[in-house]
Formats: structure tokens, sequence, C-alpha cells
């Protein structure tokens, strides 16, 4: 059965931000975020057939790896734009990892993050790409 894609799912919002590796990170709250790959990176990747993510309540590390996306094509890994608690997990990828392909800013979601204070996520995320400087990236 053949889903419609609705622009919103491969068009991001203007409220992401995004990282050199291919990742889209949203604030959702002081010191939450959620986080996904971009439609740029899944286009690469291909047909993604299994997605490895972190347990909720696992640390991650900005920098470090914290799941992997697989394809038809490749294993990537895809890391974690700052250091954080793993507080939700998007569990419908175990069964449709294609999400990732069909709505990468929308049911493609692969994590949310919490750090521990407010001004430690506005400091990370004033290091991200916002649309236009991850769009000079992609360009080239």
């Amino acid at each position: 059965m053949e889903r419609t894609v609705e622009l919103s799912d491969i068009e991001p919002s203007g409220d992401l931000l995004y990282t050199p590796e291919h990742e889209w990170v949203q604030r959702l709250g002081p010191t939450t975020v959620r986080i996904g790959i971009t439609d740029f990176a899944q286009g690469q990747l291909g047909d993604v057939v299994f997605v490895q993510l972190p347990a909720v309540g696992d640390e991650v590390t900005a920098g470090s790896s914290l799941g992997e996306v697989e394809s038809t094509k490749s294993v990537s890994d895809v890391f974690a734009p700052l250091t954080a608690k793993v507080i939700a997990v998007n569990v419908e990828l175990d069964a449709s990892p294609e999400k990732v392909n069909s709505g990468p800013y929308s049911d493609g979601w692969l994590v949310e993050l919490e750090v521990s204070s407010s001004e430690s996520l506005d400091e990370s995320l004033g290091q991200m790409l916002d649309a236009a400087g991850y769009a000079g990236i992609t360009a080239g």
C-alpha cells in the first residue's frame, strides 16, 4: 500500500537546527530536543530497513554515535548532537523503519534528549547550523 507523502514530511519546519553530520534538532522545551536525520541524509542512504537506537535512560555524548540507520546500501551512524539523556525513542521504527524515508521530519524522528539546564541547551544549539547554513553543506 502506497502512502501519500505530505510536504511537511519532507520539508523541514523553520525551527529546526542541523549538524554537519546530517542530523536535525528541534527544541521541544527548555531542556529537551527531538533528533532525526535530514531528508538529504535519508536520500543518500536509500531505503531504510533497520534502525538501532539507544534505550530510554541512556546517556549520549556529543559527537559520539547514538545509533545506526541501516539501508539497502549501507549502515550509517547517527551522531549525538549534544551530551544528554535519552527520554524517548521512536519505537514505531522497530516495525516501520521506512518512516525515516517517508517522513524524516515527522513520524521518522529518532530520539528525544534532555540536558541538565536550559543554559547548556542554549549553548549547544547556538553552535548548530540554521537552514541556510545546512543548505550550504548539502549544495556542495
